[in-house]
């Protein structure tokens, strides 16, 4: 049995509902914030952070990477689609933007001191790390004008955006003016995956 390790609403949320799309016989383990440095924790991610995914000794680490191994373990899940090859490569894009660029971005807004010292210095890096997420769902907002999912589909990229979008809800960033947004949050939110993995974490 998997053993996923997770922080309640962070990322690990993406791999929780691919394993549940998967119908995958796995444990759900919260990690609270203080527990990622510890000596315990390190061994398995010495990055300190989730999400992990365990397998008696053996470990994986890195959302792509395990989302990636979950396809291959389960490909009835269809976790990138049931399109052809092009429709399951633009999935895997959106998955990298969600992951690299707009996951990346999002992190000066919940750290803006990270690499520097100074509260004013700080409060200019979030400024600008939420512009920068606006116009990143703005282009997510383009994307959905002339269907419901992001590569025409509901896909694990999807979810991860919609994970992305909760957080930016939590920290009242404006995305009014994006008006496919709250739909595409919508139906993502109702889905039996995402709903039992919600419920699990507590924030259903």
């Amino acid at each position: 049995m998997f053993k996923l390790y997770y922080i309640q609403g962070a990322c690990p949320l993406v791999p929780h509902v691919a394993l549940e799309w998967a119908k995958a016989d796995f444990e759900a383990v919260r990690v609270a914030h203080d527990e990622l440095k510890t000596p315990e924790f390190l061994v398995l991610n010495p990055l300190g952070s989730v999400p992990v995914l365990q397998d008696g000794d053996w470990t994986l680490t890195q959302n792509t990477a395990i989302l990636d191994f979950i396809n291959t373990q389960y490909p009835e899940a269809k976790l990138f689609g049931r399109g052809d090859v092009r429709q399951q490569a633009k999935a895997r894009q959106w998955l990298a933007f969600a992951n690299a660029d707009l996951h990346s971005t999002f992190a000066y807004v919940f750290h803006p001191n990270r690499f520097i010292e100074g509260e004013g210095e700080g409060a200019q890096i979030r400024a600008r790390a939420i512009l920068k997420v606006g116009e990143y769902f703005g282009l997510v907002n383009k994307a959905l004008q002339n269907q419901d999912y992001l590569a025409g589909e509901l896909t694990i990229a999807d979810v991860y955006v919609y994970v992305v979008l909760r957080w930016a809800k939590a920290f009242g960033i404006d995305l009014n003016h994006l008006d496919k947004l709250e739909s595409f949050y919508q139906r993502i939110e109702v889905d039996e995956g995402v709903q039992k993995a919600l419920k699990t974490q507590g924030i259903g």
